[in-house]
């Protein structure tokens, strides 16, 4: 009788699995990530590059969205909210502020629009939260624009997982664990495939492959696709 087997790995790219005999018996082997390897340093270098380039293309952008949240209702520009980055440090993540200035206030009367029926995360498709600058910021993704500083700071990456909040992680099981193992991206593979449409746990799953198989190529390829997801504004909300 043959038998075909379906091993727990799918998500982790073949190159990076191996079979070796200890004992007698055929042990699936896995290599390290190369995330966590000596790339990081080129990782690191292209992240910096591409941030400060982008920070000066993207200048007169965020100038006149700063000044149109300001002028919106007097609050303030940015909204700044604590994140886990890599290796379970904290750090203050930049956005353009996209709702009212009273927004946490008023989470508790709108928690029954919740579509995240895995109740880790809020969202909604038409908060009524969001201002109308906002909500321009938000379909074209302007919003995130100010985490180019927190790359730029050494916070985050160009690409990465989704940047977890604290409430998250520790919900996290220990094989979770390992999607901080490298810093937080901008932008990433839940970027690109679907964006505020996953699920919570499509979103660990995206980033789990792509801690598991960085690779240079790879990130390019996401950011390549980040320009056609923010055209095309699927997800964004």
């Amino acid at each position: 009788m043959q038998m075909a087997v379906v091993p727990s790995l799918s998500d982790i790219s073949t190159g990076r699995i191996a079979m070796r005999p200890v004992g007698g018996l055929p042990l699936v082997h896995v290599e390290q990530p190369q995330s966590l390897g000596a790339s990081r340093g080129l990782k690191r270098a292209f992240d910096l590059l591409g941030a400060t380039a982008l920070l000066l293309l993207a200048a007169p952008v965020m100038l006149v969205f700063a000044v149109a949240t300001k002028l919106q209702d007097g609050g303030p520009v940015l909204f700044r909210q604590t994140r886990v980055g890599r290796d379970g440090e904290l750090f203050e993540c930049l956005k353009f502020r996209s709702m009212v200035v009273d927004a946490e206030a008023q989470l508790p009367g709108i928690t029954h629009l919740n579509q995240n029926s895995d109740g880790v995360l809020f969202k909604v498709a038409r908060d009524p939260r969001v201002t109308r600058v906002g909500a321009v910021m938000r379909r074209l993704s302007i919003d995130e624009l100010p985490q180019l500083i927190n790359v730029v700071n050494g916070d985050m990456s160009l690409v990465g997982p989704r940047p977890a909040l604290p409430a998250e992680v520790r919900r996290y099981v220990p094989d979770v664990q390992r999607r901080l193992h490298v810093r937080p991206g901008v932008t990433g593979l839940w970027q690109v495939s679907g964006r505020s449409d996953l699920s919570w746990e499509d979103t660990v799953r995206l980033d789990l492959y792509y801690v598991d198989n960085w690779s240079l190529v790879q990130d390019l390829s996401i950011l390549a696709k980040t320009v056609h997801a923010v055209v095309r504004a699927r997800g964004a909300y």
